[in-house]
């Protein structure tokens, strides 16, 4: 944990992709700083807390988004923070031997699903007047990673979308940013060929891994007030490899 506290009793964050890897990490902090959690997920987190909630969501699926933020507003009254984490790599491969149908998958978890996230959650944070809105981008989507178009071209579109939503809220005081992580040492990382991770390592000056604990610790400073004239803003974790 950072020798930083946030004191967040009395907001309610939901933490999608929050089950596992940097969304988990992510929901523990939220939790250490007293908000009270909603877990949307695919999988079931292994731990839930007294007073938290898990509700089971597929995120290219609308009508469950809007079920799950429903719920979620029965059990708290509002929701504060959205933390959309929800993502899926798919292969590396070159453009050329891509299975059309797993590039549209990948676009529609990763970027479509964080339009129909935002779309249902953002009138509930109007309407409270406040909110704060952390979407997980990636460093693929601002350089392009080879043999992994699908990915690199959703994060870019996620990227572009946080912008535009921003500027569209920027009157209010609800706040979008998102974050640029490099390659960070979770179990989306299995889903990739290891040599293609070590090429990862490699790029970075620190010539290391990100950690869930570092992902988390932004966030939680995007949630708070302190974050008040940053919005739009791509907050990058990379280790110094980021070049713009």
């Amino acid at each position: 944990m950072s020798d930083i506290n946030y004191d967040f009793k009395g907001r309610v964050a939901v933490v999608t992709g929050g089950a596992n890897g940097i969304g988990a990490e992510i929901a523990r902090h939220y939790a250490a700083a007293g908000a009270s959690l909603s877990i949307w997920d695919l999988d079931t987190p292994q731990q839930l807390k007294a007073g938290h909630r898990f509700c089971q969501v597929d995120v290219r699926d609308l009508e469950n988004v809007q079920h799950a933020c429903a719920k979620t507003l029965t059990e708290f009254g509002r929701i504060d923070f959205l933390s959309h984490n929800a993502g899926f790599a798919g292969s590396t491969v070159p453009v050329t031997q891509y299975d059309p149908n797993e590039w549209e998958r990948i676009v529609d978890v990763n970027l479509t699903g964080t339009f129909r996230v935002c779309q249902t959650i953002v009138p509930v944070m109007k309407a409270q007047d406040f909110g704060r809105i952390i979407n997980m981008a990636s460093l693929a989507g601002k350089e392009g990673t080879p043999n992994a178009s699908a990915y690199s071209a959703a994060k870019a579109g996620v990227i572009g979308f946080t912008k535009s939503l921003a500027k569209e809220l920027a009157q209010t005081n609800i706040r979008v940013n998102c974050i640029a992580p490099a390659a960070i040492k979770t179990a989306i990382l299995d889903q990739m060929a290891p040599d293609f991770v070590q090429v990862m390592i490699d790029k970075s000056p620190m010539k290391r891994l990100g950690t869930p604990q570092e992902a988390a610790r932004m966030a939680m400073w995007l949630s708070s007030q302190d974050c008040s004239f940053n919005s739009g803003a791509v907050f990058d974790l990379s280790g110094g490899r980021a070049t713009y």
